[in-house]
This record gives structure tokens, sequence and C-alpha cells, in this order.
């Protein structure tokens, strides 16, 4: 009964002290797994293979050298901009540091160099660098791009060639297109499909790249892969299409176009329309064209690390130099307004009114928005209608070139997708996207249109609401969205005859719908008027143009201080005072009391006209650095839409200064009356006499053929009496009676003696022998007819 217990305790010894020496070996291959891990293990190590953290198992000395300069030049950098900058990354998201290239430049010049010169080859090791000096400056360790800007000399779009690829460039030119944002595989862990054994994470660049053997030695799979998403790294994306700049392009050329690949905090930078500014890499990417029947074909591609558009990098701190200029344009009062006018294209002589009108649009009105939400429009429209000859092109051609988002086009050249919006087929995705118009493209700038007559309707209809309420709408294959195109429109258009007609309308000179012209604020009427002084004066600055003598192309302000003072004044948000709102609603007044009496309005004045009024007043405000619009604004306002307006379509029409140089005919009984002084009409009340007297005796003139009606019927006080009794509403007194009467006959008198639409006829018991000069005139006058040639169209 003893042996038992005592044959249990030692059975039971020797298995504790067998379990105690075999634990290392059971805890060192527990499973053939394990096992199988233990011996890739040894046998990495054996054959001197690196871990498995995904480095290249080829060092490059020169690229970690660089790597060193790179991170000391990062943490050694003046003021400690960069570090303070890798600091405030947040320290659990991937982040973006911001380089300026002269900066490395003035750190070491045989880096920078190197970095231009292999900058592909150099992209990694600077963003380990970056790593490593955000962890010193606190701000966690997770990865960090570089984005180097400020390249010296930006290249152009079709001087890149394929002697640039791998190298570091700078690339400018206009945003046409840009794709959604998408997500991109940056980095990708694999899992064997033999073995199941994860990858170290596999850098993705330009294509989708696989591990080229297992890391598992017992394995050697090179085909079977499978992405593991959970544990790789994917990064924003976007694709943007980038046509170079006008100014580029050499004469009888197309536009080139490049695709730009840009990424991580880089999308969503620039968008259609931004004059662009990238820095980074030419790649060559195989070419999609199924057509192309080998593999040698590739095409050119740009992965940008850095995007701004060209309004942002010029924007940019003013220097001291530049503050104390715009301090003393402030100052300046009325001569800075005058000034600056004088700086808006100063190669092209005189045009006073028109250069001020093109500067108050370049400063725009205040932008508003209701309680309701609905915004209401600030830019300022202007269109400017003239001859032949007055520079109306260069005008447009300078406020293209100076603004950062100016698009010139011409209107017979421009269909209405072209100057909106166009849905287009992508030709990679398939998918549709909207391509940017001229007014698109324009947002927050100027859209220049030449031309603009020879515009067709259905094309001038489709910016209507572009051009107030400033959106572009679409619905066309499957898309419906609305667009913003907030821009200014600088329109050129030369008259329907060729030379503007004073005797006519501004409507009747311009081939434009009544809905297009209320929609620009400033009609400016340029004439080429023969004058012996304006043509000296003309001739004489042209000759010195092309003589290139400074003084011809002088102005008190470069472009460039022009465009920095345009960018100060735009800040400025002014108020209207109390007074000055007074004024508006009495200017407003008098402007539709002016234009009520006319019978055919060519130029109606509407509630968009007062609107005007606002927004060249706030204009007015800004150009004068001044938050408070004062009566002398509004005053001035009120000057350029008359002038713009009024002046030219009220032209008076002198009926009495030929009177004794322009005798009647010989068989004329219509004696000329006797005026104390020369008379003159507005043109709308001679145009209303007129038609009605040639309508009334159109209309008697038929009725004598019919039934051979009486002649005292023409007499021309019968015709005058006829004409009061129309107007009978009109007028309120007997002065008015008296000098409606006396308008009547002159009007008569100056159809008759200098149009000729109107003949005096003798009557039947005169002596056809007779003295005209003896005869006694009828006292009703003598008998009228209209001529048999005269076009009641006309």
């Amino acid at each position: 009964g003893d042996a038992w217990p005592s044959s249990a305790g030692a059975a039971s010894q020797d298995a504790s002290s067998l379990a105690t020496r075999d634990a290392p070996a059971r805890r060192a291959a527990t499973t053939s797994e394990e096992v199988q891990e233990e011996r890739a293990r040894r046998l990495q190590a054996q054959l001197g293979l690196l871990p498995r953290e995904g480095q290249s198992k080829v060092r490059d000395e020169a690229a970690e050298a660089f790597a060193v300069i790179f991170e000391g030049f990062l943490t050694r950098a003046e003021d400690g901009r960069y570090m303070r900058a890798l600091g405030a990354l947040r320290s659990d998201e991937p982040g973006t540091v911001e380089v300026d290239f002269a900066h490395v430049m003035a750190h070491d010049e045989r880096a920078a160099a190197a970095l231009v010169e292999n900058y592909v080859r150099l992209d990694a090791y600077m963003a380990r660098a970056a790593r490593r000096a955000r962890a010193k400056a606190g701000g966690g360790g997770a990865a960090v791009a570089v984005a180097v800007f400020g390249l010296p000399a930006p290249q152009r779009i079709r001087a890149l060639r394929a002697a640039r690829i791998g190298q570091l460039a700078g690339v400018g030119g206009t945003v046409t297109r840009t794709s959604e944002v998408r997500p991109e595989l940056a980095s990708g862990v694999f899992a064997c499909g033999e073995c199941g054994a994860e990858s170290a994470p596999v850098a993705q660049q330009f294509r989708y790249t696989e591990p080229a053997v297992c890391d598992n030695p017992l394995c050697q799979n090179r085909a079977a892969w499978t992405l593991v998403v959970a544990r790789s790294r994917f990064a924003d994306w976007q694709r943007v299409r980038v046509q170079e700049d006008a100014g580029d392009i050499p004469a009888g050329s197309m536009p080139r176009t490049l695709d730009v690949i840009v990424r991580g905090d880089m999308v969503e930078r620039v968008k259609p329309g931004d004059r662009a500014r990238f820095t980074g890499a030419l790649v060559a990417v195989p070419d999609a064209d199924p057509r192309a029947c080998d593999r040698l074909a590739h095409r050119l591609a740009f992965v940008a690390c850095h995007a701004e558009p060209a309004a942002a990098a010029d924007s940019a701190r003013p220097t001291r130099a530049e503050r104390e200029e715009l301090a003393a344009l402030a100052a300046g009062g009325a001569r800075t307004y005058a000034q600056l006018a004088a700086s808006v294209a100063p190669t092209v002589f005189g045009h006073d009114d028109v250069k001020r009108g093109l500067l108050l649009q370049l400063l725009g009105g205040v932008h508003k928005r209701t309680r309701e939400g609905m915004r209401l429009r600030g830019d300022i429209n202007v269109c400017v209608v003239g001859d032949p000859g007055t520079a109306k092109s260069q005008l447009l051609k300078f406020v293209a070139a100076l603004v950062p988002r100016g698009v010139f086009t011409s209107g017979k050249a421009s269909s209405a997708a072209g100057l909106t919006a166009s849905v287009v087929r992508d030709d990679e995705t398939g998918d549709f996207t909207i391509e940017a118009g001229a007014l698109m493209l324009a947002d927050h700038g100027v859209c220049c249109i030449d031309e603009f007559d020879k515009m067709d309707v259905a094309d001038q209809v489709a910016i209507h609401e572009a051009m107030e309420q400033q959106t572009i709408t679409i619905a066309k294959a499957g898309i419906h969205a609305t667009l913003n195109a907030r821009c200014a429109v600088l329109a050129a258009a030369n008259p329907v005859a060729g030379r503007y007609d004073r005797r006519l309308t501004l409507r009747q000179n311009v081939a434009m719908s009544a809905p297009i012209m209320s929609r620009f604020d400033l009609f400016f009427v340029v004439l080429d008027a023969a004058s012996d002084a304006a043509d000296f004066n003309t001739a004489r600055h042209i000759v010195a143009v092309h003589q290139r003598r400074p003084a011809a192309a002088a102005a008190p302000f470069a472009p460039a201080a022009l465009r920095r003072f345009v960018r100060f004044a735009r800040a400025i948000q002014p108020a209207l005072r109390e007074d000055a709102a007074r004024l508006l609603w009495c200017a407003y007044r008098d402007l539709r009391q002016d234009d009520a009496g006319a019978a055919r309005n060519a130029y109606r004045i509407t509630v968009r006209q007062l609107e005007s009024l606002i927004r060249l007043s706030e204009a007015l405000a800004r150009a004068h650095c001044v938050d408070v619009i004062t009566p002398a604004h509004v005053r001035e306002a009120v000057r350029l839409l008359r002038r713009s307006i009024v002046h030219v379509e009220m032209d008076d029409v002198d009926i009495a200064a030929d009177e004794d140089n322009e005798p009647l005919p010989a068989d004329s009984q219509l004696a000329p009356e006797p005026l104390p002084q020369p008379t003159s009409i507005r043109r709308d009340h001679f145009e209303r006499i007129r038609a009605m007297l040639a309508l009334r005796l159109h209309a008697v003139s038929r009725a004598d053929a019919a039934d051979d009606a009486d002649p005292e019927s023409v007499r021309r006080d019968d015709l005058v009496d006829w004409y009061l009794s129309q107007r009978e509403d009109a007028l309120a007194d007997e002065a008015d009676l008296a000098r409606e009467s006396h308008a009547a006959k002159m009007v008569l008198k100056y159809m008759a003696s200098v149009e000729g639409c109107v003949i005096a006829i003798r009557d039947h018991h005169e002596s056809p022998a007779a003295d005209a000069a003896t005869e006694p005139e009828h006292p009703r006058g003598p008998l009228l007819m209209l001529h048999p040639n005269f076009s009641l169209a006309s």
C-alpha cells in the first residue's frame, strides 16, 4: 500500500522534470507553421537579407547622403519655419510640407542641382528625411510628402521633351478640365496565394506593382497575389488637364494639352479656368489607345508634387515698397482715379470715358446675398460699340491679359456650348463629364467677347442666364447641374451698317436683342469723327508707338502695379450713405422720365439700370479707396450712364439750321416760316412726328386713289391739326399746343426740303407758267403728298 503512493510520486516528479527540460523546445516549435517561420528567419539571417520593412535590398549611398542633407535643411531652416510646419501636422495622419526651392538653393547649391536632375530617384528619400524631421518636431511618425515649389524658370507645355523625364520641372497653363477625386493605391500589402504569408508594403509608382517573390523561402511564389486592402495605404488622386496659354501658342498651331496628376493635399487646389503652376516630374506612361499595334508608343504625363493657381502665387505678401505704393494710391483720392484710368491700355490714344468704365469693371461692385439666399450681382458688364479702327479689340486684349482669369474669344467663332459649358465623354473612363466654356473659365474674372454682334441669336440667348444670374444650368446626357459663371462680360460690337449712323438710335445701330442690351451696365459708343486736332494727335501717338518710343506707352502705373491695386481695392466693402441713396432715387426717376416720352424705346431704362448705378457707385468708392459711397460717386456714375446710353441715343435733329441754305423745289408752294432762332428736336421726338405724318399721308393717298377724296384734306394745316388731335392727351396747356404745332410744321419742312419724302403740289386752277414766288399762298398752306418711292419701313 505504501509503494503506490511512492511510485506515483516518483512518476510525477519525473514527468515534471521532463516537462521542465522540454519547455523551451515546445515553445520554439509547437506547430509546423511556427517551425517554417523560424526557419525562414534563420535562412534570411544567414543570407544577410534585410528585415521585412519594405526597404530596398540595394543601398543608394548618394541618395542617403542627400537625405541627410535634406533633413539638416529642414531642421536648421531660417526661422524654423519647416519644423513649425511639421510640428503642426496631425500626428495620426499623413501630411504635406511645402518647401521653397530657393531656400534649398541657398542652403546647398549642389543638393539643389541634384534634386533637379534626379527628382524621381530622390523623392522617396526626401519623404523619409521629412518623416524623421517630423518625429523630431513632435508631429508624430506618420508619412510626410514633400511638395517643392518656386522653380526659377517654368517650362512651357510645348517645350517638354523626353530628355526631361524624371527631372524636377515647373509647368504653367490654363486648367480646362478636372476629374473627380478618387482613391489611389499608394502602398500595397499582398497575401501570397500559395502559403498565405503577407508581403512587406510595396510602393506603387505609375503602375500596379506586385511583389517579385514571396518572402517565405519555402514558397517561392511569383504570380498568385491578393491585395490586403485593410493593411494597404490609399491616397487621394485627381487628373487635371492643362492647356498652354494663348501667348505660348505659335502662329498657325493648335494649343497643346497635358495631363497633370496631383495627389494628397494637392487635390482640388485648382479648378477649370485657373491659370495654374505645377511643380513635379515628367513621366512616360503606356498609351492606352487600343489602336496602338505595339508597346513602344507612350505618352507624356506630369506627376505634380505641388499645384497652385497663378493668382495665389502672384498674391504673395507685398513687399515694403509695394505697401508704400498702395498707401500713396489710397491717399491720392480723385487724382488716383484719373491716373488709374490713364493706366488702362496706355497704347490706345484717347477714349477717356471708356477707360474709366473699364477700370470700374475691373474693380467691380459688392456681391450681396439676401436673407432668402438670393445672390445680387456685383460684376459690371460693359459693351463698346464703335466704328472700325477705333481700337476696340486692343482694349479687350489689354483687359484679358491684365486680370488673372481673363478669357478672350470671338463671337462669330464661338458657339453656345463653347461660351457656357458642354458635356463630353471621357476618353479613359467612358463617363460623361462637363467641360467648361469661356464664361466658366472666366469665373471671378472677365470674359472678353469680340465681334459680339456677329453671334447667332441662339448663342446670344444662351448667355442670358450667365450675364444676370451668373450661373449656367445644364440638363443633358443624364447630367443636371448648375454651374457658376461669376464673371464680368466685356463685349465689342460693330454697327450694322459698318459705321455708326447718328441719325438712328442705338438699338437700330446694333444687332442685339433688347434683353441682351438691358444686361449691360454701360454702353460706350466710339465714333470716328474727323477733327484736325484729334486726327493730328492720334497720328502722332500711333507713329510714336511704331517707333517704340518709351513715352508713347508711358502710363502712371505699370500693369503689375495696377493689378496689385485692383486686388487691394476689391477687398473694400463700401456702404451706401443716406444722402447718396436719395440722390440715386432722384437720378433713377429722372432717367425714367426722360425715357418715358419716347414712342419707340430703343433702350428702356429699367430696374437693371438702377442696379447698374449702385454697382458703378461702389466701384467708384473702391477706386477712391473709401468705404462710404458719397453723392460725388453717384453723380459720376450717373454721368457715365448718361454718356453711354442717353447721349448717343437722344441725338438731337437740327430742323431749322439749313432753312436758308436749302431752298424748296421750284414747283413747291411750301414757303419756310421765319423763326426767331434755330430749332432742334430730340431724335425720338422727331422720329415720332415723322412717322405719324408719313402714315397719315400714306392713308390719305390710298383713299384718294379709291374714291377721289377732297384734296383739302391734305393741306399742311389740316395735316398739323390731325396730328395735334392725336396728341391731345399729351398736351397740358396752350403753350404745349403752340410748341407741338410749330414742331410739326418744322418736321414737314425738313421732310420736304432735306429728305425729299414729301412733295408740295400746285392747285388745279394755278397756271403752270405763273411765278411761284408771286403767287399768294393758300390760307391753309400748300397741298402735300408722299413721294411715290418713299418706303414706310424707313
